[in-house]
């Protein structure tokens, strides 16, 4: 099944193999599932996908060709499928190659005063609103609140440019808060995680865009993966071993601009785009429904290295 094909450049600086398996084994045995996959990854100006392919075991109801594609609000591939026969176990792989250039980093001095971002996207009756103002409002697991505007608000002094503020507020977290696997779940939202100052990658985004949207700015959660081997003379990334996270920042001179506070580096070449939305609930790589069965913590097995 091959990925969406929209218009990208051909030259690139690396190329990517990723390999994505979601396993359930379940105590009971499971009479019907209905599942929901975001596995299908984003083509994107710094980003060409080739031979993207899904297996799901066993085999959806009426076969592989039941796995029903479609676009959902924020431009993301969604795959759908149901079992309404008997099974006790499910794995889900999801392969692709990810060619990737190099992104330009913007200049964060010569980006707008973070005020003036904020303004823009402010509602004013009879005005026509940047499309990014819905990623300014507060979402399930990255709400608005005063506490996190309390948190980053000596950042943000006046007229200091947007992109160089929101870098600043990318190393506090980095700083601050603790990358500790197992210590959060897929349910814990920015004011959990502020609060324990620890979490994994989804944690560390879900606070820096609730911060962001606190501060009437607009940012969206990114889903993807970090490539497994580092550039030479570099530290490992955290959190290759799985699937990732990260968050991008609206600006009206540079569009949207990623920032990775769990690395606290801004994504080029080790970072393959997946899906974007308003938090982790949006783009869960796999979700779904079963009657039957019991309760099971998925085996996640990412791998990402050179194609």
């Amino acid at each position: 099944m091959a990925a969406h094909d929209d218009t990208v450049p051909a030259a690139a600086s690396s190329a990517l193999h990723v390999r994505h398996l979601t396993r359930y084994d379940y105590d009971a045995a499971v009479e019907i599932a209905h599942h929901l996959a975001h596995l299908c990854p984003r083509q994107t100006p710094w980003q060409r996908v080739d031979d993207w392919a899904i297996d799901v075991q066993p085999e959806p109801d009426a076969g592989a060709h039941a796995i029903d594609a479609s676009v959902d609000v924020f431009g993301n591939w969604r795959h759908c499928f149901s079992h309404a026969r008997v099974h006790d176990r499910l794995e889900v792989t999801s392969s692709f190659v990810a060619t990737l250039l190099q992104r330009s980093l913007a200049g964060d001095a010569a980006s707008p005063p973070w005020e003036q971002v904020a303004a823009r996207l402010r509602y004013r009756a009879g005005s026509t609103m940047p499309q990014a103002c819905e990623f300014a409002l507060g979402s399930p697991h990255a709400p608005r609140a005063a506490v996190f505007a309390q948190y980053a608000g000596d950042l943000f002094a006046p007229n200091r440019p947007l992109l160089d503020a929101v870098d600043a507020l990318m190393r506090r977290l980095h700083d601050q808060f603790e990358y500790r696997p197992n210590s959060t779940d897929v349910a814990t939202d920015a004011l959990q995680a502020l609060r324990l100052r620890r979490g994994v990658c989804q944690d560390f985004a879900h606070v820096m865009i609730a911060t962001c949207r606190s501060l009437g700015l607009a940012a969206r959660y990114v889903s993807g993966y970090l490539s497994t081997r580092s550039p030479a003379g570099q530290p490992r990334l955290v959190g290759s071993d799985a699937s990732h996270a990260w968050i991008a920042v609206w600006c009206p001179l540079n569009g949207w601009v990623d920032f990775d506070p769990t690395n606290n580096v801004r994504p080029t070449l080790e970072h393959v785009t997946l899906a974007w939305g308003r938090d982790y609930a949006d783009v869960a790589p796999l979700r779904g429904v079963i009657r039957g069965g019991t309760a099971a913590r998925p085996e996640v097995e990412v791998t990402v290295g050179p194609a």
